[in-house]
């Protein structure tokens, strides 16, 4: 009796383990490779363009043609996204606008929990441009760790199909130049 009390101890205690390493492992750190996802093609065509992609259907990070990307986790529901979206929407500016950097660092927006209309209704509220990914069902926000909003990810693309985060934080950024230039530096970009 004993032995099958211990026994059932040591089991609870290594799938506690195990949950606790899972949850920690969730949230893709620098240093870390990005983990996959599918994402629905933006339908409009400048948008396809701007991140190097045709068709319909999905798309994952590592296909669009870019050196870096800045995921931004958002929900149109959010009050730190709603008063980010000037910062952000600056940020795709000085990239768009930049010779050396509009064809190789790439922002997109993913709305956690958002549905292709409350995705549109961000993007004409906050006067969006860059293209906005709806994730209606969470699944992309259960994969990096069900962050809270706004989150950003930078993962640098190398050809290969894991891309790898150079850069992971909660929070809004109130110096977007200080941002960029963190993010060209951490890109290798020159």
């Amino acid at each position: 009796m004993l032995k099958k009390f211990f026994a059932a101890v040591a089991v609870g205690f290594f799938v506690s383990l195990i949950n606790n390493y899972a949850l920690a492992q969730k949230t893709p750190q620098a240093g870390d490779t990005l983990p996959e996802m599918e994402l629905m093609k933006p339908s409009d065509e400048a948008h396809l363009q701007y991140l190097g992609l045709s068709g319909s259907g999905t798309f994952k990070i590592h296909q669009i043609k870019a050196d870096a990307v800045i995921i931004q986790i958002f929900s149109m529901y959010c009050p730190y996204c709603q008063a980010d979206a000037p910062n952000v929407n600056r940020l795709y500016g000085m990239l768009t606008g930049n010779p050396q950097l509009k064809d190789r660092i790439k922002i997109i927006g993913i709305g956690a929990g958002n549905t292709q209309f409350e995705v549109n209704t961000f993007r004409k509220k906050y006067k969006v441009e860059f293209p906005l990914i709806p994730d209606a069902d969470f699944k992309v926000h259960k994969i990096i760790g069900e962050v809270r909003t706004p989150f950003f990810i930078v993962v640098r693309l190398d050809g290969s199909k894991k891309p790898k985060v150079i850069y992971s934080k909660l929070g809004a950024h109130e110096d977007i130049e200080a941002f960029l230039k963190q993010i060209i530096k951490l890109a290798d970009i020159k």
